[in-house]
């Protein structure tokens, strides 16, 4: 992998997005439907993989109060601007709330479960009085590949994103996949920090709302709590991973409480641009390090968890919070003067210790996951930086990093499919138990 290629993978994974990602890009859809249709919407036919089902029902949607898949595609169907990208949700008019309720109120909006697609899969038909329009995402939460217009196709490409790319300078999930920490570290070494600066503006993006909700009460308030009796400069190597912790969780309170500020994403996903990110400015304000061995640090963190998510999916029933602190806890180490061999008996650390984690969709509880994962980071990077991590016989822990993250692939994959159709049934149950 060059640098020209690492910095193209950067500049597509770290959009900024307002509120839940799943939510923002059946908004998309939604939107696109809309201007497709060129006529007012009679009738709203969603269809999404179980995945984003999951990961937008319990997530509050900024500026409003509403929730759901459903709710987020009659908000983008009820004239959201589509050149905002994922933060189509950070500008919501009143009429924009009174027609999304309307048709909700009105049964106006059916949804169905798809099988078979990849789990970031979400359309959109629109059907109006004369016409009707269909707008598909998949493969990436902004990623159109079928368009129709009263049957008419203006846009189809394949479902997932490794086969529409064949030039020689776009790097595919399927190549991500195969980077070791060897790979990413002599990429991180070879890079123009001029040319990746945008990487440390997400991450002070990211820490904005975090301080924002140190300040305010969002959800379960776990940072806010957690953080309470910290310093807000760290005095000792403790408090300040033990701040970085906090800070993550409470930007993931605010971000899924619905809070109105941006977020730098990473596979995706907020949550995981919060936690690979984060903990890390905390660790580099207090130990003084500059900011080029910081936007080193940084990027070695972003490029674990998308060689993670390439692996297992950018969504599964393996909690994203946890595979992305395993980024971070190469991050803190980076920060601390860890090589690769560090880094690596960092990774089985965190394998060794909360692989398991599901799943159950974006909502209050990610900031406890949150801060679970980040504290399991600091006690997998001070083991490593002594030298200290689990044999290969130990359960499910590989010889080395790249061994233990196939064997996350294959859990991700085997193990947990049955798991993730019980989460969302269980889901799904309560939503109806409710709704009765």
């Amino acid at each position: 992998m060059d640098t020209k290629q690492f910095l193209q993978l950067l500049k597509r994974e770290l959009m900024i997005a307002m509120g839940c990602t799943e939510p923002a890009a059946a908004a998309l859809a939604g939107a696109k439907a809309y201007g497709l249709l060129g006529e007012p919407i009679e009738r709203l036919q969603v269809y999404a993989s179980r995945d984003m089902v999951k990961n937008a029902m319990g997530v509050g949607l900024p500026n409003c109060t509403l929730r759901g898949i459903q709710a987020a595609v009659a908000l983008g169907a009820s004239g959201g601007n589509i050149e905002q990208g994922l933060g189509i949700l950070s500008d919501i008019t009143q009429d924009q709330k009174f027609s999304a309720m309307r048709m909700a109120n009105e049964n106006r909006i059916t949804l169905e479960l798809m099988e078979d697609v990849p789990p970031v899969y979400i359309g959109v038909k629109a059907y109006g009085k004369n016409h009707s329009s269909e707008a598909v995402i998949s493969g990436e939460h902004n990623r159109f590949v079928r368009l129709m217009v009263d049957g008419d196709v203006q846009l189809n490409l394949p479902l997932i994103v490794a086969d529409d790319k064949k030039e020689e300078d776009i790097i595919t999930d399927d190549m991500i996949a195969t980077f070791s920490l060897t790979d990413i570290a002599q990429a991180v070494e070879k890079i123009d920090i001029a040319d990746f600066d945008f990487v440390l503006q997400g991450a002070q993006t990211n820490m904005a709302i975090a301080r924002h909700a140190m300040e305010h009460d969002y959800g379960l308030s776990v940072g806010k709590t957690m953080g309470s009796s910290l310093p807000e400069e760290p005095t000792t190597l403790d408090e300040a991973y033990a701040r970085g912790a906090a800070l993550a969780a409470a930007a993931s309170d605010a971000r899924m409480a619905g809070c109105p500020l941006p977020v730098v994403i990473n596979s995706g996903s907020g949550n995981q641009g919060i936690t690979v990110s984060v903990p890390l400015l905390v660790m580099a304000q207090y130990l003084g390090v500059s900011d080029t061995m910081l936007i080193k640090a940084l990027c070695f963190s972003h490029l674990v968890a998308l060689v993670l998510t390439a692996k297992k999916n950018r969504l599964s029933a393996l909690c994203g919070a946890f595979t992305a602190a395993i980024g971070t806890a190469c991050g803190l180490a980076y920060l601390q003067g860890g090589d690769v061999q560090v880094m690596d008996q960092a990774v089985n650390n965190m394998v060794g210790n909360l692989t398991g984690i599901i799943c159950d969709g974006a909502k209050g509880t990610c900031a406890l996951k949150i801060y679970s994962s980040v504290q399991a980071a600091a006690i997998s990077c001070k083991l490593a930086l002594k030298g200290i991590s689990p044999y290969d016989e130990s359960g499910i822990v590989g010889k080395d990093a790249l061994q233990s993250f196939s064997y996350l692939t294959q859990i991700s994959h085997e193990g947990m499919e049955q798991t993730d159709r019980t989460i969302l049934a269980i889901m799904m149950g309560k939503q109806e138990v409710c709704d009765r």
